[in-house]
């Protein structure tokens, strides 16, 4: 158990027996009332969001979860494949479990696989990826390194901002939760 100041953004709790992951949160200390802590929360089930308020003080049920190494095989029209790289078991996840992840996946990935009670609940990634530059704008002669960007599509089709120095086919390093462009790789 935890109290709601306690929650971070990613945890997941149960919440009258239903598992959400906390997508935000403000902790609101009005005037002369007592704090609170303002969630967005999604639901691991069927992916519906809500916003729920606790008292800064409420005791919150943060769930454990196991993890596993995984290697992201492909994707087909509904869902992700995944190989338990352990057992070599196979797991197929429904596309909302992996949402925008997919922009920084590429086959042949290990990525951590959370399962609550035998049951597979999402997918952790590491903090940055490299990913192969497809497709830059072109550089403008009086560009400057430092200062000015320009966008990128990288090979998973994910658009980012990117120094003029960098062009198709050079390999930079993104990361996951901003998806920022770190550094070339």
């Amino acid at each position: 158990m935890i109290t709601a100041t306690q929650l971070k953004v990613g945890n997941i709790i149960l919440l009258d027996g239903q598992l959400y992951r906390a997508m935000s949160i403000v902790h609101v200390t009005p005037g002369n009332w007592r704090g609170m802590v303002q969630t967005k929360l999604r639901s691991i089930k069927n992916g519906t969001q809500m916003e729920k308020r606790f008292g800064s003080d409420e005791k919150l049920e943060k769930v454990t979860f196991e993890q596993h190494e995984v290697e992201y095989l492909y994707a087909d029209d509904d869902f992700f494949h995944f190989m338990n790289t352990e057992n070599f078991e196979q797991i197929a996840l429904p596309k909302d479990y992996i949402g925008s992840l997919v922009n920084f996946m590429l086959p042949g990935c290990k990525v951590q696989l959370e399962m609550y009670e035998g049951s597979p609940i999402g997918v952790d990634l590491p903090m940055s990826v490299t990913l192969t530059v497809a497709d830059a704008e072109p550089t403008i002669k009086r560009g400057t390194a430092s200062g000015s960007f320009k966008s990128a599509t990288l090979e998973t089709g994910l658009v980012v901002k990117v120094p003029t120095f960098i062009q198709a086919g050079d390999k930079i390093v993104v990361n996951t939760e901003t998806g920022e462009y770190q550094e070339r790789a």
